[in-house]
C-alpha cells in the first residue's frame, strides 16, 4: 500500500494552434469517476460548439492508479491516449486533462493529431502547481476494559493518530495512520492485547491529507 502520491494543486489551462485548428487544454484535480464525469459535462456545455472534447484521467488507488481515456470521435488512439501518456509521464494521479478542439478546416493526420493533443496536455500540466498528497487509513478498535493498556500502548508505539476514543462497558478507539503501517499496527495490537482487541480497517475511507508544494 502507498502512503503518498503526486497530483496538481488546482486547475490550469493552455492553448495551442495547429493548421488553424485550436486546441484548448484544461487540467483539473479530481478524486472520483463522478468528478471526472461532472467536469467533462461542464466543459462540453461550455464548449458545445467544439469539434471534439477529448480527455484522459488518472485516479489514485490503494496500490496503483486507475486510468481512462476518450478520443471523442477523433481517430482511435490519436487523442485520449496521448493525453494519458502525458499525465503518466508527469507521474500525476487524481488528475483529469481535457482538450477541446475547434477544427480549422485542415486535416492534421494521425501523427499531427497525436502531437497536437500531446503538446496541449503537456502545456496545461506545465501550468499547474504540483503537490505531494499523503494518504491515511482509518482503523476502528473495539476492546474490553482489561485491554485498555495494551491498546493505548500500541497506538503510542505505532505513532497512530487518535481521532476518537471512548470508554464505557467496552472501549472504542478510532485512529489513522499511513496505509503501509496498518498491517504492522494490527499485528502489534493483537500481540499486546492477546487478541482481545478487535480491529478493522474502515473500507472506502482512505483520506488524502497534508498537501505540500513540490519545488520544480
Amino acid at each position: 500500500m502507498r502512503d503518498a502520491f503526486r497530483t496538481i494543486a488546482g486547475p490550469a489551462s493552455a492553448r495551442i494552434t495547429r493548421k488553424r485548428s485550436r486546441f484548448l487544454s484544461f487540467a483539473r484535480p479530481v478524486e472520483s469517476d463522478a468528478e471526472v464525469s461532472e467536469a467533462l459535462a461542464a466543459l462540453r456545455k461550455t464548449y458545445h460548439d467544439a469539434s471534439h472534447v477529448c480527455s484522459a484521467y488518472r485516479l489514485s488507488g490503494d496500490s496503483e492508479a486507475v486510468s481512462g481515456s476518450d478520443d471523442d470521435g477523433e481517430p482511435s488512439g490519436s487523442a485520449g491516449e496521448p493525453i494519458l501518456r502525458r499525465i503518466e509521464g508527469a507521474g500525476l494521479e487524481d488528475v483529469l486533462v481535457a482538450v477541446v478542439r475547434y477544427f480549422g478546416g485542415v486535416k492534421l493526420g494521425i501523427g499531427g493529431l497525436i502531437r497536437a493533443y500531446s503538446e496541449a496536455a503537456e502545456q496545461a500540466l506545465a501550468a499547474a502547481s504540483s503537490v505531494i498528497r499523503k494518504m491515511e487509513a482509518t482503523v476502528r478498535v473495539d476492546f474490553p476494559p482489561e485491554a485498555t493498556s495494551g491498546v493505548m500502548g500500541t497506538i503510542h508505539r505505532c505513532n497512530a493518530t487518535v481521532k476518537h476514543i471512548e470508554y464505557d462497558a467496552a472501549g472504542l478507539a478510532v485512529v489513522t495512520l499511513p496505509p503501509s503501517r496498518v498491517k504492522a499496527f494490527l499485528t502489534a495490537l493483537r500481540e499486546a492485547t492477546s487478541a482481545k482487541a478487535q480491529a478493522s480497517v474502515e473500507a472506502g475511507n482512505t483520506s488524502h491529507t497534508a498537501e505540500m508544494e513540490v519545488q520544480e
